[in-house]
């Protein structure tokens, strides 16, 4: 299997199933033209094979055999008796319906052996000439069958060798083409992949920027209400956090400095919280904090943190009319995660900030859903 975000492993996947396809198409054709060309040119040729070779040749052969034989002792009984053998083998090996219909001079040859057969059945002696003469018009026309034999068997040959090269030179072609056709197929396949791969992640990122606050970095009202939806049925805190007149900041600082402090209050709240927290900017100076929470001293905890952290920070406010620092007020509640039981959880901690801030800012307070406990 091919591990994700390794593109470069596919790919030398389907080059190697590429080259092992190709490879062993190659082979297969090497096959054909280095053993079966060989083995079907010796089918047809047959040569040095006693078994392989034309009647014609064989009856030839027979002939030559049986006149030998007659000249070295044409008395002798027994030469007589083996050369006839010989003979009359050449006859019935020349006697063939295919050359008498193909060859005019096969019946006048058939008449001379067979003339021949007879005078050596009798007992008179055969003189050396008119053996030679009763045999040379047959072994002539044997000769001109087994030529032409063999140039019908050569041009046979020739015509189908030519053929089978023809066929090679088509599997190879197209199978050159099958092969351009399959890296074409995927390479279609892969910058389609690739698009869709693109577009995917295209997507992603555009749900992940619709999900973030573009100055700070951290969630927004969105990306809390989704986050609150995925941990349905778990305990939660949740922390709503407002910067005590940032709006006095900004006018005394410009709103430059303005921007800095909000990144940097939310380091501060990163810092404090780590990563078990989510932080969410729900818009202008106000922010949420969301984490696991099992009982309210979590709660309690989490928010006198905070605010001690910014107050130890000392960041300067010079229009702040009570402090000369920047100040937070904490509104908190805890909920079990659920769509109706985040609303109250929510309408909770933003009614415990507002208790906050009419008691002056620079503190937090705890709520639950039935009723609010003041800790700092």
């Amino acid at each position: 299997m091919v591990e994700p975000g390794r593109p470069w492993r596919r790919h030398v996947h389907w080059l190697w199933l590429s080259l092992m396809s190709f490879t062993a198409l190659m082979l297969l054709i090497a096959y054909q033209t280095r053993w079966v060309y060989p083995e079907i040119q010796a089918y047809f040729s047959q040569s040095g094979n006693l078994t392989g070779q034309q009647l014609a040749t064989r009856s030839r052969d027979y002939l030559q055999l049986g006149l030998d034989q007659l000249l070295q002792a044409p008395d002798e009984p027994e030469t007589r008796e083996s050369a006839h053998f010989q003979i009359k083998l050449a006859y019935s090996l020349f006697d063939i319906g295919l050359y008498r219909r193909e060859y005019d001079c096969t019946v006048p040859s058939l008449a001379a052996i067979d003339d021949l057969l007879l005078r050596l059945e009798g007992a008179a002696p055969v003189a050396a000439s008119h053996l030679r003469e009763s045999l040379l018009a047959p072994m002539r026309c044997l000769t001109r069958i087994e030529m032409h034999q063999l140039d019908r068997r050569s041009a046979i040959t020739a015509e189908f060798v030519d053929k089978t090269r023809r066929h090679q030179g088509q599997v190879l072609a197209g199978s050159l083409v099958i092969f351009a056709l399959g890296l074409g197929f995927w390479l279609m396949h892969e910058l389609q992949r690739r698009r869709a791969d693109r577009s995917a992640r295209e997507s992603l990122e555009w749900m992940s920027r619709a999900l973030r606050d573009p100055l700070t970095g951290v969630g927004n009202r969105s990306a809390l209400h989704d986050d609150v939806v995925a941990a349905r049925g778990r305990s939660l805190g949740l922390l709503l956090v407002d910067i005590d007149y940032f709006k006095q900041y900004n006018d005394s600082l410009g709103h430059p400095a303005g921007d800095r402090l909000l990144r940097r209050l939310v380091e501060l709240i990163e810092f404090n919280h780590g990563q078990k927290a989510s932080l969410y900017r729900l818009g202008g100076d106000e922010f949420a904090v969301l984490f696991e929470c099992q009982d309210d001293q979590i709660l309690f905890h989490s928010c006198r943190q905070l605010v001690e952290a910014l107050r130890s920070a000392t960041i300067p406010h010079p229009s702040h009319p009570h402090a000369d620092h920047v100040t937070f007020s904490v509104g908190a509640a805890r909920f079990t995660a659920g769509h109706a039981r985040f609303e109250a959880g929510y309408a909770a901690a933003d009614a415990a900030l507002y208790e906050v801030k009419a008691q002056g800012r620079d503190g937090w307070r705890v709520a639950n859903l039935d009723t609010s406990i003041v800790a700092g």
